[in-house]
């Protein structure tokens, strides 16, 4: 049905003129039908914008312009005639899941000599397919966060960001938590997968970053460190991240898994600290760090740089977030370890080197993500780096040269065939030379000679100028002179005299008291 033309009217002063025709809309003909309560259909249909006699021709028929249109029609041949009720369509019922790039290239696999249209016809074709006939999807239901109500962690890996310390890339995982009412956000960098020690110190961390702790809080980085676990380990953990919830009077819950929507309101936000991260680091213009607490001071800035941005959200929870303890709970495992003739322990795959003297005793060792803090009964001892096992189960060393080389200089040979022995070298000169003095001397003196520059960076504190020394020989391939070595770090410490001193017999003070009273 052909929608009728209208003259336009335009008033200017007390003259009226006609412009030429256009079609006139919904808007109109309401307007039209509005002034003709009170006016007649001139007045009314000028007022409209259209001529008297399309006036009344809306007053024969008052439908609007838009339910008068007649439906359009397809223009072109449908190119999934003959295909998509009868191909298409059991695909789909078949397969609820398909999705409509498979079905695509499986038509033309069929049918390769057919014209399908573009994919994009197809796939809207599905989606109005899915539309009337297709399954019931699950429903997310938005949430409205009470102050003090929830806290949310999780664990989300940056190595994509390819951050280095010293020039060695950093394989790592950001701790993130968040309260989502009033935006506060911790991070925390962590060396080691998702376990309950990484998570019971980046939360408390952020707990005390807080000021407060909130009533509920939420996980599901429990889940894989439940992998691997027999049951009375999983209930183990289970029993420690409960206890130490309520430490804090913290509701304990985890998401269900695989059901990654129910921590929603820090998944999204994993990705925007992350973004931030990298502008961050591209302003910074380098992703290499001097050390690890340089990255962790970083990352506090950037974390807090974007807290500022909620100041006022942030402090108005807070006063609805509960009262922190006294003090911290346990953020770490302790294990007991027995020293093995080999001069160390083994842990978690990982051989850590100890003092000598150790051997035979049974250590207690607290277990933290990045460090070991060694007892022996109620003494602490040492704090050791946390080693790391390597890929396929191979096992990591954690070795420091001063706790074996008195043992290994009466064994220089041993240095040839140590497990261990790229762990040795405290610098990369040491281990370079080494492998230079096997080429250029042989294996037993190699080891004699390395050994030797081991003991004297050890015995007269000079690892790091002597290592800038291999350096220099290394560059020209020359052999190390230890005599003239020892005589630039003289003295030699067994050629120090021994000074004894004298202790002066208290008795002479009560001399002195009684003097000062007869003067």
């Amino acid at each position: 049905m052909v929608v009728a033309a209208a003259m336009h009217w335009v008033f200017l002063g007390r003259r009226t003129w006609r412009v030429a025709g256009r079609h006139i809309n919904d808007h109109q003909v309401r307007l039209f039908m509005t002034n003709r309560r009170n006016d007649p259909v001139a007045l009314a249909a000028a007022k409209a914008g259209f001529s008297p006699a399309t006036g009344y021709r809306v007053l024969q028929d008052a439908r609007l312009p838009s339910q008068r249109q007649a439906p359009r029609g397809r223009r072109r041949p449908d190119p999934l005639s003959g295909i998509f009720e009868e191909v298409v369509v059991p695909m789909l019922e078949a397969a609820p899941g398909l999705r409509p790039v498979a079905i695509f290239e499986e038509l033309r696999r069929r049918y390769p000599d057919t014209e399908f249209g573009s994919r994009r016809t197809l796939e809207r074709r599905i989606r109005d397919w899915r539309a009337l006939n297709g399954q019931d999807r699950e429903v997310i239901f938005r949430q409205v966060h009470e102050p003090g109500r929830l806290g949310m962690s999780d664990f989300t890996c940056m190595n994509d960001l390819e951050v280095a310390i010293a020039g060695a890339p950093l394989d790592h995982l950001l701790y993130h938590f968040r309260l989502p009412c009033g935006g506060f956000e911790h991070g925390h960098v962590i060396l080691g997968g998702e376990s309950f020690v990484a998570l019971a110190e980046g939360l408390q961390n952020a707990l005390w970053s807080a000021g407060g702790a909130p009533r509920l809080h939420r996980t599901d980085s429990l889940s894989a460190a439940f992998r691997n676990l027999d049951a009375d380990a999983k209930a183990d953990l289970t029993r420690r991240y409960d206890a130490l919830c309520a430490h804090y009077g913290m509701e304990p819950t985890r998401n269900n898994t695989g059901i990654a929507h129910e921590n929603g309101a820090i998944e999204s936000a994993h990705g925007h600290i992350k973004a931030a991260v990298k502008d961050a680091l591209l302003l910074r213009g380098t992703t290499d760090f001097t050390d690890l607490a340089a990255y962790r001071r970083f990352i506090d800035e950037v974390v807090t740089a974007r807290n500022r941005r909620h100041g006022p959200g942030i402090d108005a929870e807070r006063k609805a977030l509960q009262s922190l303890p006294n003090a911290r709970t346990t953020d770490y495992e302790e294990v007991l370890v027995t020293v093995t003739s080999s001069g160390g322990f083994t842990l978690r795959k990982v051989f850590y080197t100890v003092p000598s003297r150790l051997i035979g005793h049974r250590l207690r060792v607290r277990l933290y993500d990045d460090r070991l803090d060694v007892f022996i009964g109620g003494t602490r001892l040492m704090t050791l780096q946390r080693g790391r096992a390597g890929v396929n189960g191979k096992h990591g060393h954690v070795v420091d040269y001063r706790h074996v080389i008195h043992s290994l200089r009466r064994k220089p040979m041993a240095l040839r065939g140590l497990v261990y022995r790229d762990s040795l070298f405290p610098r990369a000169p040491y281990r370079l030379m080494f492998e230079h003095l096997l080429e250029a001397v042989g294996e037993k003196e190699a080891c004699r000679i390395m050994v030797e520059l081991l003991a004297m960076a050890h015995e007269r504190a000079c690892e790091a100028e002597l290592s800038h020394i291999l350096e220099e020989d290394l560059a020209i391939r020359r052999i190390p002179c230890l005599s003239a070595l020892r005589a630039r770090f003289s003295p030699d410490p067994a050629t120090l005299p021994e000074v004894v001193v004298e202790m002066v017999s208290l008795s002479i003070y009560d001399g002195l008291i009684e003097q000062g009273e007869a003067a």
